[in-house]
């Protein structure tokens, strides 16, 4: 019987540690500024990226995965006797789901071998949907099979986060219902969430801390009554505040498992310094 391969992309910024514990490969977006193209997490890591947005007076702006790359990753898993199953960033967020789907196109028969799952958010709300079909691969479970543990577990997990500013969202044209934040009181923080593969706006709160008050009290809400709940971060150059977040929520769910994780620089583009979140996931 032939091994199933997972592939993702680099927005999930699923930790390292998880990623080789189960095997997980990564196809990196594409982060462009001015005359140069990194490779997301790959060429340039978070913390280099907003040390450098701080000075820059070029913005980046971001690219999906490439033909080329999808196509050489999952060329290589198959050559390797592996099927395929990739879970990628919303369609509604980036073409990188079209680029994996070119990608199976282009390899005539080989690509019956790579099934195409798209996540319908982004971050570790898809990481989770990642690592479940990971771990149902790991216990022997078929394509078909993963494919469903991913697609179900997109209804039971979820994300919530808050933004500095929707100056970034705005000019990357990722900005969805939030659109009528736009021009409220600077001072506002929005809390936003990704729903039917688009950002969506929530609410606005005042102050820093109510916003995360806010974050908290929407999970709970989601979480209340469930059972193996686990939790991560999203955070964008914050990681004292992700891990207070964090901390807070772990103690009133009693989740059993909780990620630490940054936001991408492609990600970051998009949010901006200074945003946190969390994701959830239960059974």
């Amino acid at each position: 019987m032939s091994k199933i391969a997972i592939v993702t992309d680099s927005t999930a910024y699923i930790p390292s540690e998880l990623i080789t514990q189960h095997g997980i490969s990564t196809a990196p977006l594409e982060l462009i500024w001015g005359d140069e193209t990194f490779k997301d997490g790959v060429d340039i890591r978070p913390s280099e990226f907003f040390n450098r947005l701080k000075t820059t007076k070029v913005m980046p702006t971001t690219s999906q995965v490439t033909i080329g790359d999808m196509k050489a990753m999952f060329e290589s898993h198959v050559e390797q006797g592996n099927e395929v199953i990739g879970i990628f960033i919303s369609s509604g967020l980036s073409g990188t789901v079209q680029s994996a789907l070119q990608a199976k196109d282009m390899m005539g028969s080989a690509g019956e071998k790579v099934t195409i799952v798209d996540s319908r958010t982004t971050a570790m709300s898809m990481g989770f949907q990642v690592l479940e079909a990971a771990r149902a691969a790991a216990n022997g479970a078929n394509v078909k099979d993963c494919v469903e543990m991913a697609k179900n577990a997109h209804e039971r997990t979820g994300i919530f986060f808050a933004v500095d500013t929707l100056e970034f969202l705005h000019r990357g044209g990722r900005i969805g219902s939030a659109q009528r934040f736009i021009g409220t009181a600077l001072n506002l923080k929005p809390i936003l969430t990704v729903q039917h593969g688009k950002v969506e706006g929530l609410d606005r709160i005042r102050t820093k801390s109510k916003a995360h008050d806010r974050i908290l009290e929407l999970i709970y809400e989601k979480v209340k009554g469930k059972s193996n709940i686990r939790l991560a971060t999203l955070h964008a150059n914050a990681p004292e505040d992700a891990q207070t977040l964090l901390d807070r929520a772990a103690k009133e769910v009693s989740p059993v498992e909780t990620v630490f994780t940054e936001v991408s620089p492609v990600i970051g583009t998009h949010t901006g310094p200074g945003t946190v979140g969390l994701a959830y996931i239960f059974d």
